[in-house]
C-alpha cells in the first residue's frame, strides 16, 4: 500500500511538470509573436521562474538529441518518457498489489 501511494505522489509532480511544460510553450509562443513581451514584468518573473525549473531537466536531454535547428523537441520528449514512467510505476504497482 506504501508502494501505491509513492507513486501517486510521483505521478502528482509528473502531472506539475508536464504543466510547467505546456505553460512554458504557450508562453514562448507568445513571448515568439509578440503578444507579450519580456518587458512586462509579470511576463519576465513567469519566465524566469519556469525557465529555472525545468532547464535542469531539459538540459540533458538537450544534450542527447541531435540538433533540429530552430524546433526544439526536448519538451516532447521530456513529456513522453514522463508518460512512459508512470505507465511503468502503475504496472509495478498493480503487481505489488496483486491486481
Amino acid at each position: 500500500m506504501l508502494i501505491y501511494t509513492l507513486i501517486e505522489m510521483i505521478g502528482y509532480l509528473v502531472n506539475i511538470i508536464v504543466i510547467a511544460v505546456i505553460i512554458q510553450f504557450v508562453l514562448s509562443l507568445l513571448i515568439s509573436f509578440n503578444v507579450v513581451n519580456m518587458h512586462n514584468a509579470g511576463v519576465s518573473a513567469v519566465w524566469t521562474a519556469l525557465n529555472a525549473i525545468l532547464d535542469p531537466i531539459l538540459r540533458p536531454i538537450r544534450r542527447i538529441m541531435p540538433d533540429t535547428g530552430s524546433i526544439d523537441f526536448s519538451p516532447m520528449v521530456l513529456i513522453i518518457g514522463l508518460n512512459l514512467l508512470m505507465m511503468l510505476l502503475g504496472g509495478i504497482a498493480r503487481s505489488s498489489v496483486g491486481y
